[in-house]
Parts: structure tokens; C-alpha cells; sequence
């Protein structure tokens, strides 16, 4: 008998049920080594999100393990208030088979069943893997997993745009003169730059959401350290950056954003650098970001301030009909 078939005997495919915790987190760490996870990220960001609905974490399970599984997710409540539920949209944030059961058709057969399942919801899009605020990744890394992009291409996804993650070590950190230089010229003109106070914290999350992302709104309201972000205001807020906003991981950068008006007066660059120090008065020994574009403005000013690329991803999009 073919091996791939004999694994494939007593091998179910379902919704996820209580008890697969363990097993689904140890199955994901051995088949996506250079992304593992732990249960507290599987309770948080999977199983308590609002929008969780148990069969749409398609799991293929032997013998009490998790071979493989997809996961699908709709929005069942907005991301943030006033905005809407995206109907015809789905996500696939992650799927995964364990090594030992590739080859055998399985992740294609949990794909499918992940596909349908968004189907049978009225979901004609189906987004790979850039589901906010509980994304894996950005994309699938095609230097990393090159099986999961082939998977992905032939259930018709195709690639959208590539992001970047970016990072720098703030060991031996400081801003630059020019940074200064720039901040005493805009400060001349009415600039000023400073942690906001409570009483603007509602300006600052309209102004996120509105002129960049619900989701940078609501990464901001749910901040778990409030002092870890400045803005820069001239009669209102017209920039914002900050840290440890995603999963109180100190390290990580962002969301920041510049009012388009303002751009090109170097507001971007000011709040940057003025973040890195805080960053590094902290004691924290690096800055990084899972995605921007590379070719952006925001992607050059990064380069310019001693960001590298550390890995690219693609977006992929599956369009029924």
C-alpha cells in the first residue's frame, strides 16, 4: 500500500473541538518551525476572537493528533465601531500539515474544506492570510514555505502586493543632529511632539481610523501602555507612532501614520526617531515590524533610519467567478 495512503486510514477531518489545543500548537510548531506559537496566542487571537466559529478551523486529526489543519474566519462583529462587517470577504489566516502526512492531499483537502465553509457563508473573496487584528503573518513567506504558496496558487489565489518585515538593532542608539535639527525647525512653526494626554486619546483613535485603518484605531484604544505613544500636533493631531501596541510586545513598532497633508515636512522622520529613543531609554535592544511596502515613502524612511529587510511575504486573493 502507498505510505500516503496508509496515513491517510482512520484520518478525520472536522471542526475544531475542545480538547485539540495541545496537540494543534505542538502540530504547528513542527510544521512552521520559524513561526511557532503558543496555546496563550491560540486562546487570545483564535478561539476567544468574536468572530470564531468552530467549523471553520478545519483540523485533520490520527490517533488523537492533529495532522494538519485551516482555518477560515468571517466577521461576525466589525472590527471597530462604525465599521462595517465586509460581507463578501473571508480569511484564511493560517493552515499547516505536519510533515510526516505531506504529499498526501491533505492540505489541499483542508483548503477546500476551509473554502467551503466561507461559501456556505456567502463569502465569494477570500483573503490569504491578512485577517486583522489576529493576522499570522502578513502573507505566505515564499522563501520559507514554498509548498504553501504552490497550495495556494493552485486554489486559484493569486498574489495582491509582497510587504516587507523590517527591523534594526537600537543598541547604541542615538538620533541623529539632523534629526534634532529638523525638530527645533518644526517646533519654530507651531509643531510639538509629546505623549497625548488622556483627554486626546479619542482624537487620536478617530484620526488613526479615519485617515489610515479601523484596525490602527483600534490598536491604539486597546494599548496596553498608553505611554508608549507620541503624537505630533499643530492646533490638532497630525501624526502618531507607537510601540508594544500588538500583543504588548515591547519590541515591535507601529502603527504610525502622517496626516497626508503634512507629508514631506518630515514630521514621519521626527516621530520615528523620537520613538526608537524611547524605545531604547527603555532598555529594549531592537525595533521591527512585520509589513510595510518596500518601495513606499514609509519604506524608505525606514531604510534611511537603519531598518533592513528581513523577510517578504505575499498577500494572496481568491475571487469566486
Amino acid at each position: 500500500m502507498d505510505p500516503h495512503a496508509r496515513l491517510q486510514e482512520d484520518l478525520t477531518v472536522r471542526g475544531f473541538a475542545s480538547g485539540d489545543e495541545a496537540s494543534l500548537v505542538e502540530g504547528w510548531n513542527r510544521s512552521m518551525p520559524a513561526d511557532p506559537t503558543t496555546r496563550a496566542w491560540l486562546r487570545d487571537c483564535v478561539l476567544l476572537d468574536p468572530n470564531f466559529d468552530p467549523e471553520g478551523l478545519r483540523v485533520a486529526v490520527r490517533d488523537g493528533r492533529v495532522a494538519g489543519c485551516a482555518y477560515a474566519v468571517r466577521r461576525l462583529v466589525p472590527i471597530a465601531p462604525r465599521a462595517g462587517l465586509e460581507p463578501e470577504t473571508g480569511w484564511i489566516p493560517f493552515f499547516f500539515v505536519v510533515p510526516e502526512h505531506r504529499g498526501s492531499g491533505l492540505g489541499r483537502r483542508l483548503l477546500d474544506e476551509a473554502l467551503a465553509f466561507l461559501a456556505t457563508q456567502g463569502r465569494t473573496r477570500v483573503d490569504f492570510a491578512s485577517y486583522t487584528p489576529h493576522y499570522v503573518l502578513p502573507g505566505v513567506d515564499p522563501q520559507l514555505y514554498p509548498d504553501g504558496l504552490r497550495l495556494l496558487r493552485r486554489a486559484g489565489f493569486e498574489v495582491l502586493y509582497s510587504p516587507v518585515a523590517m527591523d534594526r538593532t537600537l543598541v547604541g542608539y542615538m538620533a541623529p543632529d539632523d534629526v534634532h535639527e529638523l525638530r527645533a525647525r518644526r517646533e519654530s512653526e507651531g509643531y510639538a511632539f509629546r505623549a497625548p494626554l488622556d483627554g486626546e486619546l479619542p482624537e487620536l483613535i478617530r484620526f488613526a481610523a479615519s485617515a489610515f485603518s479601523p484596525d490602527w484605531g483600534e490598536a491604539i484604544r486597546r494599548h496596553p501602555d498608553p505611554d508608549r505613544l507620541l503624537i505630533a500636533t499643530k492646533d490638532r493631531i497630525v501624526g502618531f507612532s507607537a510601540y508594544g501596541a500588538y500583543r504588548g510586545i515591547p519590541e515591535r513598532f507601529g502603527p504610525f501614520g502622517v496626516d497626508q497633508a503634512e507629508r514631506g515636512t518630515g514630521l514621519g522622520k521626527i516621530l520615528l526617531h523620537l520613538t526608537m529613543a524611547m524605545m531604547r531609554a527603555e532598555g529594549l535592544h531592537s525595533s521591527w515590524f512585520l509589513w510595510t511596502g518596500e518601495t513606499s515613502s514609509a519604506g524608505h524612511l525606514y531604510a534611511r533610519a537603519g531598518y533592513g529587510i528581513t523577510r517578504r511575504f505575499h498577500v494572496m486573493r481568491r475571487q469566486a467567478g
